[in-house]
C-alpha cells in the first residue's frame, strides 16, 4: 500500500510547489481548514461535504483538507444555474444557504451508501442529467502511477488551465502532488491574451482542441507549446487540419481518451508517434487494457469496429445519481466498463474511436456515426467547427442536418461539394446551417443536445429550409 493522501501532504508541507497563486497562502489554508473538517467529521457518521468553490486556491486548500479528513467530498461545478443544483440538492440533500463555515462556499450534505475518503465527481451535465463518478485515493493514485509509467517520467510538472472540479484539472493536481512536481494554476482567459508562466521545463500542458486552435494563431506561442513533454489533447475529437497544423509546428501532441469513471486516461498516443503522422488515440496505458466486442459480445478482430470496453484499476466504484444513494459496481457490474464509444484496435494495438453509439442516426436504414462526417467536414479548408446531427424526417427517419462554423472568407454554398467526394452519399447531410459558434461545455465538449436543439430551433419544426445562417 502506498502513501496516503495525509502522507503526501505531510511530506511536502511547506513546499514551494505552486506557480501563479501562492503555495504560501495555500499552506496557511490548509491548516486552518483541517481542523475545521476533522471537527465536522467528527460530530457525524458519514460526514460529507459539497464543494463548490470559484476561487482555485480555495478549491484545492478546500477539496484536500476534507479528503485527508476522510470526509465523503462531492466536487461541483460553482457555475451550475438553477437546475444542475436542483438536481444535485435533491441527491446529496443539501442547502444552498447554509455553508459549512462562513466565507466558504462548501456545505455539509448526505451521501446516502457513502464511504470515508470517496470523493465523487461529477459526469454527465452535457447530457442534461447530472451524475458523480465515485473514486478514492486509491483509485486516482493508479490512474497518477500509470500515467508516470506510461510517459517515463518521475516527476510530473503540470500547467493547468481546465476546471479544478472536473476529472481532467484533478488529476494534474493529483499527479504534481504526488510525484513531487509544480503545478502552474491559471485561468484558461489569461493564458488566451498572452500570459504565461514559468512552469520547469518537461511539462505537460493539458488542453481540449478549440484552446490549442487559439494558442496557435497567437503570435509566439509555438515555441511556448514546443517546450512541454506532451500537450495533452483530449475532452473533444480534434479535426485533422488541427492536427496536421500542430504537427507541421512540432508541438508535442498527445492525442488521449479517457473519462470520469477511469479517473482520466487510459489510452494515450505518445508525442513522438504523433509527429510521426499517426492519429489514433494511442496504446492503452499501463494500468488499463481495452477491448473491442461485436454486437454480440465476441471480441472483434484489428481494424474491426465495435463496442469499447476498458478494464482498469483505476475505474470508479460506482455512481450516485438520481437514485440519491451510491450504487456500488454500476460503473462496471462485470468488472469491465463498458463505454458507449464505437472504436477499433488496428495491428499494432492503437485505439482509433469511430463514434459513439448514443450519438448514432439512422437515415434510411443506414447507420451514420456524426464524428465520422463532422471529421471530413473539418478536413475541408474555411470549416472551424462542426455538429452533425439528426433531425426528425417522415421519409428518412431522420435526416442529416449539418451546423457549421465557417472560417471567413470561406462560403457555406461550397462546402457539400466539396464533401460529396469525401463521404458515401446517405452520409452527406440534407441541412446546413452557418453559425458563428457551436453550444459547448466548460470542458470544451460539444453540447449534442443544445445543437440539435438550436438547429430545430432555427430550421423550425418542419425542417423546410435547405441551407440558411445564422449570424
Amino acid at each position: 500500500m502506498g502513501p496516503t493522501l495525509r502522507d503526501v501532504l505531510r511530506d511536502r508541507r511547506g513546499d514551494d510547489w505552486l506557480i501563479g497563486p501562492s503555495s504560501e497562502d495555500f499552506w496557511q489554508r490548509l491548516e486552518h481548514l483541517t481542523p475545521v473538517f476533522a471537527a465536522y467529521r467528527a460530530s457525524c457518521s458519514g460526514a460529507s461535504v459539497l464543494i463548490a468553490e470559484n476561487d482555485q486556491l480555495q478549491f484545492l486548500a478546500t477539496c484536500l483538507a476534507a479528503w485527508a479528513t476522510d470526509c465523503i467530498v462531492v466536487l461541483a461545478n460553482p457555475r451550475w444555474g438553477r437546475q444542475e443544483r436542483q438536481q444535485v440538492t435533491d441527491m446529496v440533500n443539501l442547502d444552498w444557504d447554509v455553508p459549512l463555515a462562513p466565507g466558504l462556499e462548501t456545505y455539509p450534505c448526505h451521501v446516502l451508501g457513502g464511504e470515508p475518503g470517496q470523493i465523487l465527481i461529477p459526469t454527465g451535465g452535457s447530457s442534461g442529467q447530472i451524475k458523480f463518478a465515485v473514486h478514492t485515493w486509491e483509485t486516482l493514485m493508479t490512474s497518477v502511477e500509470g500515467f508516470c509509467a506510461h510517459f517515463g517520467v518521475e516527476t510530473v510538472h503540470a500547467y493547468c488551465v481546465l476546471p479544478l472540479f472536473h476529472v481532467s484539472g484533478l488529476m494534474q493536481v493529483l499527479r504534481v502532488l504526488a510525484s513531487g512536481g509544480c503545478l502552474a494554476l491559471q485561468p484558461y482567459s489569461t493564458l488566451k491574451v498572452g500570459e504565461r508562466l514559468a512552469l520547469p521545463s518537461g511539462g505537460f500542458l493539458s488542453l481540449v482542441p478549440t484552446q490549442l486552435q487559439d494558442l496557435l494563431a497567437l503570435e509566439g506561442n509555438i515555441p511556448w507549446l514546443q517546450s512541454f513533454r506532451a500537450v495533452l489533447l483530449g475532452g473533444a475529437p480534434a479535426g485533422r487540419s488541427l492536427l496536421d497544423q500542430a504537427q507541421a509546428a512540432q508541438i508535442p501532441v498527445a492525442l488521449t481518451y479517457g473519462m470520469t469513471e477511469t479517473a482520466a486516461q487510459v489510452a494515450t498516443l505518445l508525442p513522438e508517434d504523433f509527429l510521426a503522422g499517426h492519429r489514433s488515440s494511442g496504446r492503452p496505458l499501463p494500468h488499463a487494457s481495452i477491448t473491442i466486442l461485436s454486437d454480440q459480445g465476441q471480441p472483434q478482430p484489428p481494424g474491426q469496429p465495435g463496442q469499447v470496453v476498458i478494464w482498469a484499476s483505476s475505474l470508479a466504484q460506482g455512481y450516485l445519481g438520481s437514485s440519491r444513494e451510491i450504487v456500488v459496481g454500476s460503473a462496471h457490474p462485470t468488472g469491465l466498463f463498458a463505454t458507449d464509444d464505437i472504436g477499433y484496435l488496428d495491428d499494432g494495438g492503437y485505439l482509433h474511436i469511430v463514434g459513439r453509439s448514443s450519438t448514432k442516426i439512422i437515415t434510411g436504414g443506414e447507420n451514420v456515426f456524426p464524428e465520422d462526417v463532422e471529421a471530413a467536414l473539418l478536413n475541408i479548408d474555411g470549416v472551424g467547427d462542426v455538429c452533425v446531427v439528426g433531425l426528425p424526417c417522415d421519409r428518412w427517419g431522420q435526416q442529416l442536418c449539418a451546423l457549421v462554423v465557417m472560417v471567413s472568407p470561406a462560403r457555406l454554398q461550397d462546402v457539400p461539394g466539396l464533401l460529396s467526394p469525401l463521404v458515401a452519399t446517405y452520409k452527406r447531410p440534407k441541412q446546413w446551417i452557418l453559425v458563428s459558434a457551436l453550444p459547448r461545455t466548460l470542458q470544451g465538449k460539444l453540447s449534442r443536445p443544445q445543437a440539435f436543439a438550436l438547429a430545430q430551433q432555427i430550421l423550425g419544426w418542419n425542417g423546410a429550409a435547405t441551407l440558411t445562417s445564422r449570424p
